[in-house]
């Protein structure tokens, strides 16, 4: 899986799936070079173990979910994007959108310049979009475009080319953007959740390079999830362990590896087409594929699962959800 099922187990964060980080992407505007797509889902459906579905409200209200950019290559935040959901108790949940930038950017918070505010979340097949200046915004209910065979993948990685996510929904929160408000030119980008159930904001989830917060954390997995990229380093023996027991690599060859794939940042560069894992994510490339082949240093390299064709030709991008 990508980031799906980040908590233990196979479980969520801090128990909540609505603080789990599936996947984020990062792609130049269809037929709009000068604006760029950012998708940061949150919340799978479902529950791998024991099966069952999740709970239908689709944000938590007691949590801040953020993307953050880094401009000048030093791994901290220079901007940030804070999206906070309102409770859906009185009725449909809406949202608002911040934006902060400097030092505040790489600071922990809810405050900044409100872009976007009120904006209805989407429970249904059709998509509720709102606009503000040269902002587009989405928030709710969508297909999960993440492919992958996932229970070959906890059956030591034998294949059969059944996409467990084919039927599934994710909780998306869509920001189409002018470039200029990401930054200059390359940039680096990552997601995170935040819980501020108990009165303090904790950081439940974050990540942003597919599948590896999941399956090359291992004892580590609470200290990577709470942790900042631009302390990474610190995980690279863990890496580097689980590369030598799954791959086969030499120590000092899966130490390389392990810090190649560190920190955990998603490199983007708007003026270029995107193609993971070489410049930004785009909602079809095979992100699993290209994270099987490090893994397990070219002995397996697929499996066996293609994108999804639910995906739409205009914002938000993502297909209707199954369940809606």
């Amino acid at each position: 899986m990508s980031h799906h099922y980040s908590g233990p187990d196979f479980g969520f964060p801090h128990g909540d799936a609505r603080l789990d980080l599936t996947d984020l992407y990062a792609f130049p505007k269809p037929g709009g070079a000068d604006k760029s797509i950012l998708i940061m889902n949150v919340h799978p459906s479902a529950v791998v173990n024991p099966p069952g579905s999740t709970t239908r409200e689709p944000f938590a209200p007691e949590a801040l979910y953020e993307i953050k950019i880094d401009t000048n290559d030093d791994a901290v935040a220079d901007i940030a994007y804070r999206v906070r959901f309102s409770p859906s108790a009185d009725g449909p949940q809406t949202a608002t959108v911040r934006r902060v930038e400097g030092a505040q950017a790489a600071e922990t918070g809810d405050s900044g310049q409100v872009l976007i505010e009120a904006a209805p979340v989407s429970t249904g097949r059709d998509a509720r979009v709102t606009e503000a200046g040269r902002y587009r915004f989405f928030a709710g209910w969508r297909s999960d475009p993440f492919f992958f065979d996932t229970l070959g993948a906890l059956n030591d990685l034998q294949f059969t080319g059944d996409d467990f996510f084919i039927d599934k929904d994710v909780c998306s929160i869509v920001l189409e953007l002018p470039n200029p408000a990401l930054g200059p030119n390359r940039v680096g980008l990552w997601a995170r959740t935040l819980d501020g159930a108990g009165g303090v904001w904790v950081q439940a989830d974050r990540g942003a390079l597919p599948a590896q917060g999941v399956f090359l954390v291992g004892s580590e997995r609470d200290g990577y999830h709470a942790g900042e990229p631009a302390n990474d380093a610190r995980f690279i023996a863990v890496f580097a362990h689980a590369l030598e027991h799954t791959g086969g690599y030499a120590p000092e060859e899966a130490r390389r590896v392990a810090g190649t794939l560190l920190p955990d940042i998603l490199s983007y560069d708007p003026s270029r087409p995107a193609s993971f894992p070489g410049n930004g994510r785009t909602l079809t490339d095979d992100a699993a594929d290209a994270f099987l082949a490090v893994l397990t240093n070219g002995q397996v390299t697929g499996d066996k699962v293609g994108p999804h064709v639910d995906l739409l030709t205009e914002f938000p991008y993502l297909g209707p959800p199954h369940k809606g």
